[in-house]
């Protein structure tokens, strides 16, 4: 009687072993958007799991953007801190530009080998055995993902490189729903904005109508009844009080699109990546402890304007007046407090001597939120614009 087939060692129960394995895989990113998640962690996702479906040391995904360089780049299997020494996001060119221009997949057995590869950054791990593959809508090359370094012995075999374009092309779908997702979110932002505009202009106008009206009736009964005249007073700084309560509240609603839609963490990321690519200095991002929106660590919405807005008061002026060669930008987070520094390698500046830049825009929104800001420079030694809020 002949003996059972092994499982195991049939081709066709292997291969949809694989396939399974791809889509159960590729749910987990599908999951993901409909978690509401950004398109960045939805990236994150796409790595993590190519990367454990292939058995790969390193997994990234680029997205390219206009200017020669990726508006989204995420990586797995390296740290931050060899992320922050190796530098800013790399640039369309060596094999990475190849795969955007031809949109096909590469497999290699040493990408150092190959006539496409240019070079690294001194800090960037060494990759072998190499397998890219586009990820496309249609014609549209959406990006590109790609694994170095396989685990097992041998490389990516022609089976890694069909389960891969398998994975990329429901990638694909997870991307442009991500994508669309967060375009939905923008609209219904927007049009909450225009609701609050004609709210906000409504009880302003009528705010400001009766404060008008007051202040005349007060106004003409200073010289014949000073008592009225003093209660009109008294009113009009009622009014006047209740009047700023309402616009602060409105005002801490109408936050930055930008956090809706990346939070804190990933706004000030991309800031400082934006910096990076269009002036000469380098502009870092770090994060230390448990960032905003991790494990419940969830910042009242007014905090949130403010790091944002500090941020980027500080950034323009190491950008326009410091003359620095590198900026670092830190967001840390200590016990009961986030603290946000912002340091530059610049000229410095006297501080008893400078009453602009912002400062005191900056120290007014530190104090609204219960923070405090300092600020410390030292002619030729650079400038630190130090946060500190209630978290």
């Amino acid at each position: 009687m002949p003996e059972p087939a092994d499982p195991a060692a049939d081709p066709a129960a292997a291969s949809v072993r694989d396939r399974d394995a791809v889509l159960h895989a590729v749910s987990s990113a599908v999951l993901a958007v409909t978690r509401h998640l950004s398109v960045r962690e939805v990236l994150q996702v796409i790595v993590r799991s190519a990367a454990r479906l292939l058995d790969a040391k390193y997994a990234a995904l680029g997205v390219p953007d206009d200017d020669g360089a990726f508006a989204e780049f995420v990586a797995e299997g390296i740290s931050d801190e060899q992320w922050e020494a190796i530098g800013p996001t790399p640039r369309q060119h060596g094999m990475l530009g190849a795969m955007l221009r031809e949109g096909t997949p590469v497999r290699l057995p040493d990408i150092r080998r190959d006539p496409r590869f240019e070079w690294w950054p001194k800090a960037h791990p060494i990759l072998k055995d190499f397998l890219g593959v586009p990820i496309t809508d249609g014609d549209t090359v959406l990006g590109i993902i790609f694994l170095s370094n396989k685990r097992t012995p041998g490389g990516f075999d022609e089976a890694d490189e069909e389960l891969l374009t398998l994975f990329a092309a429901h990638a694909a779908i997870a991307i442009t729903n991500a994508r669309l997702y967060e375009r939905g979110r923008e609209l219904t932002v927007v049009e909450e904005r225009t609701r609050m505009a004609r709210e906000l202009h409504d009880a302003v106008s009528q705010k400001l109508f009766s404060l008008r009206l007051t202040a005349r009736a007060a106004a003409a009964l200073a010289r014949t009844d000073p008592e009225r005249a003093a209660e009109a007073i008294e009113r009009v700084e009622r009014m006047a009080g209740e009047a700023l309560t309402e616009l602060r509240a409105v005002i801490v609603e109408l936050r930055p699109a930008e956090l809706d839609r990346h939070g804190l963490v990933e706004s000030l990321r991309k800031q400082a990546a934006l910096l990076d690519r269009l002036h000469p200095m380098t502009v870092t991002f770090t994060t230390e402890g448990e960032p905003p929106g991790d494990r419940g660590l969830d910042l009242a919405p007014e905090i949130e304007v403010a790091v944002l807005r500090v941020t980027q008061e500080a950034l323009h002026n190491a950008v326009r007046h410091a003359r620095a060669a590198r900026i670092d930008v830190r967001l840390a987070h200590r016990e009961d407090a986030l603290v946000l520094e912002v340091a530059d390698d610049g000229a410095g500046f006297d501080e008893a001597g400078v009453h602009g830049l912002g400062l005191p825009s900056m120290g007014d929104r530190a104090q609204a939120v219960g923070g405090t800001l300092t600020v410390s420079s030292v002619p030729g030694r650079g400038t630190t614009v130090r946060l500190e809020v209630p978290a």
